[in-house]
């Protein structure tokens, strides 16, 4: 499977910062994960920002950038290895993963963001956010900046600007590089196959799980890589599971 290279992702959250005001600090969740009915989850898709920005596939984690930082500009909160839940939900990147295979220069359990990051987040004037696309992050980032407020008798600085994040990342976003375009290709490329397989194999007797397997043998190569999903996961219950229509399934990929 084509994928974007970890550089271009480091080239991409260098460019960012090199935008950013002096004393700033960006802050960005990935996407939560959307519940189907009861304990069944619909198949996770990342936040389009935070991928663009990480690469980093997994929920539950938070990506800040603080440029200038003297232990590392790029920090990620994420979940820590469980053995356990590794055996239902899929592998997990830990601490370790998020340095060695994502690129981080520090990492943290996220379960700790709420001892650490006002910590992060205190003596900066700029805070860089996508503010009102995540209410319920926007009422944790709030409550970060109240404690910031609260030691403030104790000579504590809290943030004096909130700065929208989405239109410096949005424009970025407009230019494609080479190695975006060659996935771009290569997605189309996999639709366009998968939507004659699909042709082919759709008669007025078809039975509509054939038809999906028809289209999900194409597509199979562009799908997350097997640290993504729960072991014993099979390619139809992914694809059923899906909530895209499938004429746009292998361009998501």
């Amino acid at each position: 499977m084509i994928q974007i290279p970890k550089s271009e992702y480091a080239r991409r959250r260098k460019a960012l910062m090199a935008q950013m005001e002096p004393d700033s600090i960006a802050i960005l969740p990935a996407a939560a994960v959307a519940i189907r009915n009861r304990d069944v989850e619909h198949i996770y898709r990342q936040d389009s920002d935070f991928q663009y920005l990480s690469g980093f596939p997994e929920p539950e984690a938070v990506v800040v950038l603080i440029p200038g930082r003297e232990y590392g500009e790029y920090v990620l909160f994420c979940r820590e290895r469980n053995p356990e839940r590794e055996l239902w939900d899929g592998l997990r990147a830990g601490q370790e993963g998020a340095i060695r295979d994502f690129g981080a220069d520090d990492a943290f359990p996220i379960n700790d963001i709420d001892e650490i990051l006002p910590g992060l987040i205190e003596g900066r004037d700029r805070v860089y956010s996508a503010m009102g696309s995540n209410p319920e992050f926007d009422r944790h980032l709030m409550d970060w900046i109240n404690v910031i407020r609260s030691k403030a008798h104790l000579g504590a600085q809290p943030p004096k600007e909130f700065v929208a994040l989405d239109h410096l990342l949005h424009d970025m976003r407009l230019y494609k590089s080479a190695a975006e375009i060659k996935v771009m290709r290569s997605a189309a490329d996999i639709s366009a196959r998968a939507h004659v397989r699909a042709m082919q194999a759709c008669t007025s007797s078809a039975w509509k799980p054939s038809w999906i397997m028809s289209f999900a043998r194409a597509v199979r190569r562009c799908l997350p890589t097997a640290r993504s999903w729960p072991r014993g996961a099979t390619v139809a219950s992914c694809i059923t599971s899906r909530t895209m229509p499938f004429s746009r399934m292998a361009i998501w990929c």
